[in-house]
């Protein structure tokens, strides 16, 4: 069976699959592709105003084909139906039974480059990565005009292709850390690779893991960072954001941005950024700690207004805590997840009347509104999402903690989780390297 009949054949239920023929010079040529993925009527015409603009030329209709695209006549079945399957248009001259490969002109159906939508700027360019993975190594390109930037690109899976892409700086990039990269991706090349999770298991992080073993962004800017500073940045097909790997606690606190500061601003910033992990990790710890267990470290007058702030709660800190966190903990989802015509609107006012509802109902106490807020615009500090999720996270064991051992307990709670971060590494780099990464 010919490659066109099986073709044919291996696209018969599928009816957006097209194929039309063009008369060059008294010989065939079957145009193939899908219309969802190709304007028809446009690449039509463009191939064949491409293949006319030469007919002065001495050379054959095949010799003049193959100039504008480039020949898969050598490629197995499965490569060619890859090819359609991307938006290529493929172009048989029948004659010779050769088989090109061409650009065409697109459906639209990819959105243009917009603005970043889980990243503000404030100084630095507005552009976002969007769910076209051309259009981000385009963006990316355009932060790094440099032939140091290498793009690798490997195909995942053997049912469902999906395309992702390995860029670096060969000039910066630690050698032991790119062999690392590329040995997983080369070995589990017959994965299926569509999301974050799964590209996580590829490389070996475990799912249980506390800390984020790479960072998201979708500012081109601060992939560009990235790279200059010797890590690597992937881009999976159809997600609009960057992988940068691997994750260092620095990401944390510093932010492509900064750079665009004077260096004593962006020292300031980065201090705050600091200091407020420190207070969404610490103050309900400590809250919990003074109230409930070691209230005589506290001066008499203070202890004496905390206390009475607290007379009529009938529960102990920690479940007051624990039950005004939780409510918080779904106000901070309900903004991600509501319209944002009324979603931030509705999550302030009502996170407004519940407050002052469950002071006033005796549930909790006011000072606990007051640290509790103080923690939740504190946790905003922290660059990124997945890092601002992982100091969240770390928040509850020393709440736990010192609810169980006091003052002692948050100590020795801030000690587990700074010996936990020691030991973490990502594709053999300490996560408490501060800038370039460099494996051991």
């Amino acid at each position: 069976m010919s490659i066109m009949s099986s073709l044919k054949y291996h696209f018969e239920e599928d009816r957006e699959y097209i194929s039309r023929q063009l008369w060059i010079s008294s010989e065939p040529i079957t145009l193939l592709g899908l219309r969802t993925l190709v304007n028809f009527p446009q690449s039509l015409t463009m191939v064949r105003e491409q293949l006319h603009t030469s007919d002065d030329v001495d050379h054959t209709t095949q010799d003049r084909l193959k100039g504008i695209g480039h020949n898969v006549s050598d490629c197995t079945l499965d490569e060619i139906i890859t090819e359609i399957l991307d938006g290529m248009l493929l172009a048989i001259h029948e004659p010779s039974g050769t088989y090109i490969s061409i650009i065409p002109v697109a459906q639209p159906i990819n959105r243009s480059v917009a603005v970043p939508l889980t990243e503000n700027v404030v100084r630095g360019s507005s552009s976002a990565f969007n769910e076209d993975i051309g259009t981000n190594v385009g963006l990316l390109r355009k932060h790094i005009n440099s032939s140091d930037l290498q793009i690798a690109t490997y195909r995942f899976g053997e049912v469902t292709k999906n395309c992702v892409i390995l860029s670096y700086l060969h000039t910066t990039i630690d050698p032991t850390l790119l062999r690392s990269i590329i040995n997983a991706i080369e070995s589990n090349l017959h994965k299926d690779i569509s999301n974050v999770q799964e590209l996580s298991r590829m490389f070996g992080f475990s799912d249980f893991t506390l800390v984020t073993r790479y960072n998201t962004t979708e500012l081109p800017q601060s992939a560009a960072r990235a790279l200059k500073n010797g890590r690597a940045v992937l881009f999976i097909e159809r997600l609009p954001f960057a992988l940068v790997l691997p994750s260092l606690v620095s990401d944390l606190f510093v932010i492509a941005d900064d750079s665009n500061h004077p260096r004593v601003f962006a020292v300031m910033l980065s201090f705050i950024r600091i200091l407020g992990a420190l207070i969404t990790l610490i103050i309900p710890g400590l809250y919990v700690a003074l109230v409930s267990v070691n209230p005589d470290v506290l001066r008499f007058e203070l202890a004496h207004s905390i206390a009475r702030s607290r007379v009529d709660v009938p529960y102990p800190a920690i479940v007051e805590t624990l039950l005004l966190l939780f409510v918080l903990e779904l106000i901070l989802e309900a903004i991600i997840r509501l319209p944002p015509s009324i979603g931030p609107t509705l999550t302030m006012v009502g996170g407004i009347v519940l407050g002052q509802a469950v002071v006033e109902a005796k549930l909790v106490s006011s000072l606990l509104i007051i640290v509790l807020a103080a923690t939740t615009i504190s946790n905003a500090t922290v660059v990124g999402y997945q890092n601002a999720l992982t100091i969240r996270l770390f928040k509850y064991v020393l709440l736990i903690l010192s609810a169980i051992f006091g003052v002692l307990g948050l100590l020795f709670g801030i000690v587990i989780i700074c010996s936990y971060l020691a030991g973490v590494k990502s594709l053999g780099i300490p996560y408490l390297q501060l800038k370039y990464p460099k494996g051991e």
